[in-house]
């Protein structure tokens, strides 16, 4: 969430932000207008209340001589009347200026590229050889079903298009992922975490999933909580509503889990194998640090995740979102895709993002400088990495003429030994 103060002294820098970024739903005349108006209650609200405080310093001393107060205690009924209902337009006033807030868009970084959308986006490193191979290879969902790894019929049997399930190798294989990169980045000095699957709505409000992007997440009604689309909610919000000490930062956290999500925006698209499906795992890095570190610190997320791909062998280039593409919270992120043969393209498993301040107001989450001043802090996140695209690119990257698929180097003490599924 944007400071009130920031859009008031830059307003025409906030709205070039929202159309930088395609948002349309974000008003700011009308915010502006809010804050005129609840400034404006305020002030008379305190005069109010200043004029029946001296009413009351009056009553005192007319009761203190003996005398009759009886007019000047109706007249101070009327000035409490008058405080009352100020205090209800000033509260329906502030609740239809946060709603409005929550519409308005982080401000991007002036490093952004702007462009309206991912043909803007900026190749900025590329990384390993594309395989070459003697013979067409094939894809991933004719290789799984071949040698018995994926199962697309019987995952949409149970719950329907846009979810699979994996069986023997295929199962072992993403586990073998997720423990090896959990392990990976412990090692690098992150805290491990284990969260709920699920998230309440002030969670999610907080990290900026919502109102934004309600329609792509599954809602539990009856209890007003959500499947996490992303273990950012659950991770970042460990802290909402706290005010941490310097000595605390940086943190450093990853998590494991499921990720649930509608896509209801993306209808129609890599609609074949498990390219864009409803559950995946991942698992996901925050960093909740000090603001003068922050674009260091996204640096090194970046290459935390790079380093991962590189002992997987997996080839990959990095990509800077142009404003259209950044997501609604973040102020500059990098997307890295890997390369995968059989699909013939580059897909998408981590986007590296600093929020600078942005979802730290909307939870609330601060900490107390040197000086001891209470300041937001900033928050960063990044997939380390997201499977099954990557399981994707392993599986036909990797594979032989006999249909077989090697397993790498890095993975192999994770399937005992297995060198490769076949």
């Amino acid at each position: 969430m944007l400071d009130i103060k920031f859009i008031r002294e830059n307003p025409e820098a906030v709205k070039q932000a929202c159309k930088n970024k395609n948002e349309k739903k974000a008003d700011i005349d009308h915010i502006l207008s809010l804050d005129t108006e609840r400034r404006r209650l305020l002030t008379e609200t305190e005069a109010l209340r200043a004029e029946q405080n001296k009413a009351s310093q009056e009553i005192a001393k007319v009761k203190k001589a003996g005398g009759d107060a009886s007019d000047a205690i109706a007249g101070m009924k009327e000035v409490s009347n008058k405080v009352g209902d100020m205090t209800e337009m000033i509260r329906q006033v502030e609740e239809q200026l946060n709603t409005a807030l929550l519409w308005v868009p982080n401000i991007p970084h002036e490093s952004v590229p702007v462009g309206p959308d991912e043909s803007a986006n900026v190749t900025i490193r590329e990384w390993g050889e594309k395989p070459s191979f003697s013979f067409e290879p094939a894809p991933h969902w004719d290789l799984g079903e071949k040698l018995g790894i994926i199962d697309l019929p019987r995952g949409a049997k149970v719950a329907g298009s846009g979810f699979f399930a994996l069986k023997g190798q295929g199962a072992r294989l993403s586990r073998a992922l997720i423990q090896f990169m959990l392990d990976y980045h412990v090692k690098a000095g992150f805290t491990e975490v284990a969260v709920p699957f699920v998230s309440r709505s002030e969670s999610m409000y907080g990290t900026g999933q919502l109102p934004k992007l309600a329609e792509d997440m599954y809602w539990l009604k009856d209890d007003d909580m959500y499947l996490i689309p992303t273990a950012e909610v659950p991770v970042t919000t460990l802290h909402r509503e706290e005010i941490l000490s310097e000595e605390e930062l940086p943190k450093n956290y990853v998590a494991y889990t499921p990720c649930f999500r509608r896509e209801a925006g993306a209808a129609g698209k890599d609609t074949r194998g498990i390219l864009r499906v409803h559950q995946f795992d991942k698992v996901e890095m925050v960093k909740i640090v000090e603001p003068a570190t922050s674009y260091k610190e996204l640096e090194a997320l970046v290459a935390q995740a790079e380093g991962l791909l590189k002992l997987l062998n997996v080839p990959f280039r990095t990509r800077v979102l142009a404003t259209g593409d950044l997501s609604f919270s973040a102020a500059k992120c990098y997307d890295i895709e890997i390369w995968a043969a059989g699909v013939d393209k580059y897909l998408e498993v981590s986007s590296v993002s600093n929020y600078e301040d942005f979802q730290a107001r909307r939870m609330n989450c601060r900490y107390r400088d040197k000086d001891k001043k209470v300041q937001f802090v900033h928050t960063l996140n990044g997939s380390g990495t997201a499977l099954p695209r990557l399981m994707v690119a392993l599986i036909e990257n990797n594979q032989t003429e006999n249909g077989e698929v090697i397993v790498p180097e890095v993975l192999r003490p994770y399937m005992d030994g297995c060198e490769r599924i076949k």
